[in-house]
């Protein structure tokens, strides 16, 4: 499998030190750039790439090196800045050299490298000649298989980020009509900004299995590799079997509080965006968020002005954010704005984890839909949902139970287009509360407390009774 190399020091790298680190394979390789400048590549000396090298993150959120690589030792105090390395499959020698090249970086900037084990500053003598086959233009470094139907991707690493690697990976895929299949080992874990990327058709994460060979680590179809691409295996009976790992788990008593939000605001240039976000995170932490990011690792303290100067500079074209919160308490969320006819609107996922000896703030919900129903956060619905998870918000690839409705709140802008009367009678003695000023107010459902899985069927009918009155 593919190793990513990640090297993490106090100060930048330079380009001395960078090149000192390239020339791990000796004055016979090349070095060149793509991405704009953004990656740089290692290549033997008939042009193959080597190793992939991305350009310096400063990392100054904390938490963030322990969320996605786990306990690393040595790592240094504050703000690290995060160079990550990919070394080919297609020449062996490849791997030996991006471990040499991130341990020259650490050994000469007193920096740790993850794994630890890469640390090493060895010459790797690569062959003048390989049976790889022939450099294909157009590629992106983070891709180690391309075919006419799917962008492979090999990660062997113990969580699966949404990094700029894996988003370049996703842009390549959908822009070509293929489908980005990433394939892990069967502990690897997803971050929630990863697995919202690959729960959509035909994307797919390809986790490897002793028993079956191959399976779905959402959905726990057994996979096989036809023609080009992984796809589902068929039985005689033309269904798909399921992975008796997918199937296997144990309550851990882990518990998430996920809100799923919109807004909508006029576009005008005294526009904020965020403040709803961070209004929730108040709520249900306590805090703020403490960084956002359009890639993970998430590596700017958290702003608004900061956040939104990025999306008025993309607009018309949407931004896609991952916020993060502060060691202590998970929260995490993914935030798109997008400019629409309308205005502009977002649409945000908030999850925060707690362990089963926590309460979860299911009593901040109706304090925060209040707070949300105020003319400057534009909320036009909240859903409130708990599910079994995993505390530490990564995802595992085996079953998962599925969210329970604890509420719906529908904000002032959509009970006037529904108007008031229809939508403060919902079927089913379901009785909202009104928010904010009583000839415009925001409605909210209470569903139940998050045990009840029947609370979709209630959830279902309120829907289609709103729609009704639409």
């Amino acid at each position: 499998m593919t190793k990513d190399v990640i090297t993490l020091t106090p100060t930048m790298p330079d380009v001395r030190t960078l090149l000192a680190g390239l020339y791990a394979g000796g004055p016979d390789l090349g070095v060149r750039t793509t991405a704009d400048g953004a990656v740089v590549q290692l290549c033997a000396p008939d042009g193959r790439t080597l190793v992939s090298v991305e350009a310096p993150v400063l990392v100054q959120v904390p938490g963030e090196v322990e969320r996605l690589l786990g306990p690393v030792p040595a790592v240094p105090d504050g703000p690290v800045w995060w160079t990550e390395a990919r070394a080919s499959t297609a020449v062996p020698e490849a791997e030996q050299l991006a471990a040499s090249f991130a341990g020259r970086l650490a050994t000469v900037l007193d920096g740790t490298t993850w794994p630890p084990k890469a640390l090493t500053t060895a010459v790797v003598p690569v062959p003048s000649g390989t049976d790889a086959p022939p450099e294909t233009e157009g590629i992106p470094p983070a891709v180690d298989v391309l075919t006419e139907q799917a962008a492979v991707v090999f990660q062997d690493r113990p969580v699966v980020a949404m990094t700029s690697w894996l988003s370049d990976a996703l842009r390549t895929a959908i822009t070509s009509d293929r489908a980005l299949q990433i394939v892990t080992p069967d502990t690897t874990r997803l971050t929630l900004p990863a697995r919202a990327a690959l729960g959509g058709h035909p994307h797919r994460w390809v986790v490897q299995d002793g028993e079956d060979g191959y399976y779905d680590g959402l959905s726990g179809a057994v996979l096989h590799w036809q023609g080009d691409s992984f796809a589902p295996a068929r039985t005689t009976s033309a269904g798909t079997p399921v992975a008796a790992a997918f199937a296997d788990r144990t309550d851990s008593g882990d518990r998430q509080l996920v809100l799923s939000l919109r807004t909508r605001h006029p576009a005008d240039e005294h526009l904020v965006l965020g403040r709803a976000l961070e209004a929730a995170w108040h709520h249900i932490t306590g805090a703020a968020p403490a960084g956002w990011s359009t890639a993970e690792p998430v590596n700017h303290p958290w702003t608004t002005r900061q956040l939104t100067d990025l999306a008025r500079r993309r607009a018309p074209q949407p931004t896609w954010f991952t916020v993060v919160g502060h060691p202590d308490r998970p929260a995490l969320a993914t935030l798109r704005v997008t400019r629409t006819t309308a205005g502009v609107e977002e649409e945000m996922t908030l999850a925060v984890g707690h362990g089963p000896a926590e309460d979860l703030p299911l009593g901040a919900v109706l304090p925060l839909a209040e707070a949300l129903s105020a003319p400057e956060h534009g909320l036009t619905s909240m859903l409130a949902t708990v599910r079994r998870a995993r505390r530490d918000l990564t995802v595992p690839a085996h079953i998962e139970a599925p969210p329970v409705p604890v509420s719906f709140t529908l904000g002032p802008d959509p009970v006037q287009d529904i108007g008031l009367p229809h939508a403060r009678r919902p079927p089913h003695d379901l009785l909202p509360a009104p928010l904010g000023p009583s000839a415009r107010p925001a409605l909210h459902y209470p569903l139940g407390d998050g045990t009840d899985p029947q609370t979709w069927t209630a959830l279902r009918r309120l829907t289609q009774h709103l729609r009704a009155g639409s």
